[in-house]
């Protein structure tokens, strides 16, 4: 049986951010049978733009396409900007949901995690992504979904916040393989 990949989509581009950390963290204690992939370069894929969406798409576009085509399922580790998703986050989403109905998000299972040093822990953000990547085509899976408050524990070094995030990976992967 082959592993099961998961796309990882992180939606903060601060080298040091709270939420590359968990992703990382994330990468380094997958559950067995699955594999996390971040997918680096966000920061270089241009606005969303029809213009721009033609056979010589940007490569930068094109690649993250390719990334998230060759994944069994997608996870969006993301902290909040203002009470919704990063730029980042939502600009790849539109890259993701073309052609609209077949866009390489469309039929993965979607899940969305991160940490916010409010205390709401990113749940509108995550909300958001999840209504985006939905009408994007995705299968938002709703138990692979977690947010966390960093005003009191570090989600990074905390064990029972890991242990809740990596049950969300397990909830994604097992998802993809039951369906």
């Amino acid at each position: 049986m082959t592993d099961t990949r998961i796309a990882v989509l992180v939606g903060s581009l601060r080298a040091d951010s709270l939420n590359r950390k968990i992703a990382q963290a994330l990468v380094a204690q997958a559950p067995e049978g699955v594999v996390l992939e971040i997918v680096e370069g966000l920061h270089e894929v241009p606005f969303y733009s029809e213009d721009l969406d033609t056979a010589n798409a940007p490569a930068s576009a094109v690649a993250l396409r390719e990334r998230v085509s060759a994944a069994d399922a997608v996870l969006a580790v993301t902290p909040e900007y203002n009470g919704t998703m990063p730029a980042v986050l939502n600009n790849a989403i539109d890259w993701l949901s073309r052609p609209y109905g077949a866009g390489p998000i469309a039929g993965k299972p979607f899940g969305v995690i991160g940490a916010t040093p409010t205390p709401y822990g990113g749940k509108w953000a995550h909300a958001d992504a999840q209504r985006s990547a939905g009408i994007a085509g995705a299968i938002v899976v709703e138990t692979a979904v977690a947010s966390q408050s960093a005003l009191e524990v570090d989600p990074v070094t905390d064990a029972e916040v890991l242990a809740r995030f990596v049950e969300v990976v397990r909830a994604l992967a097992t998802h993809q393989v039951a369906a």
